[in-house]
């Protein structure tokens, strides 16, 4: 697997994907986010992986997942990852974290002082808890958990914090999957760091 970040907001390339693949596939297409993709060099294209497009070129190396960022508007430090997407076919092998934790650590060398993200699902929490983000106790307007890193100290113990972002996703109308998932993970610790910063 290969790990490329493709640019920094606000020139950041366009990229295209295939919506059949990759959630958020829309969302991609804008300039002024940075970028970051994971291509599987052992796989060739073939009917099935459409080719994605950066800035109009065709890879030929199938793209597998892909996030996109940008700075916070009000604090200059902050980076907020926007849109993570893993091709369907390839979630749970670990390739999100490990493109998380490539962004986390290039940011960070960029003089970033944190990164941000809020997701929406209890499967994106666990990936980003993975890569060393820890829930912030906030939530976003449209009910999403915001977790950031560096994780900020408040007195609250990390099984605690990993709990209460738990608890958040239980309290909603859930999959079958998602249920099955965070009934696994009652009173667990949280995920150890595979991907450290």
């Amino acid at each position: 697997m290969e790990y490329e970040l493709l640019g920094w907001p606000p020139d950041g390339p366009k990229l295209r994907l295939d919506y059949e693949r990759f959630s958020y596939a829309g969302k991609f297409v804008m300039t002024n986010t940075g970028k970051a993709v994971a291509r599987d060099s052992s796989a060739a294209l073939d009917e099935t992986a459409t080719a994605a497009e950066i800035d109009d070129s065709v890879v030929e190396t199938p793209i597998v997942a892909a996030v996109a960022f940008n700075e916070d508007r009000t604090d200059d430090g902050t980076l907020w990852l926007r849109y993570v997407t893993v091709e369907r076919d390839r979630r749970g092998e670990g390739i999100g974290p490990e493109l998380l934790a490539l962004v986390r650590d290039r940011a960070r060398e960029r003089g970033y002082e944190r990164l941000r993200i809020a997701v929406n699902n209890p499967f994106a929490y666990e990936a980003l808890y993975r890569t060393g983000f820890a829930y912030t106790g906030e939530t976003t307007g449209i009910a999403e958990l915001v977790l950031e890193y560096p994780v900020a100290i408040d007195g609250s113990s990390e099984f605690e914090r990993y709990q209460a972002g738990l608890e958040e996703f239980r309290n909603r109308d859930l999959s079958d999957e998602e249920e099955q998932f965070l009934g696994s993970q009652r009173d667990s610790e949280p995920p150890g760091l595979e991907f450290r910063g």
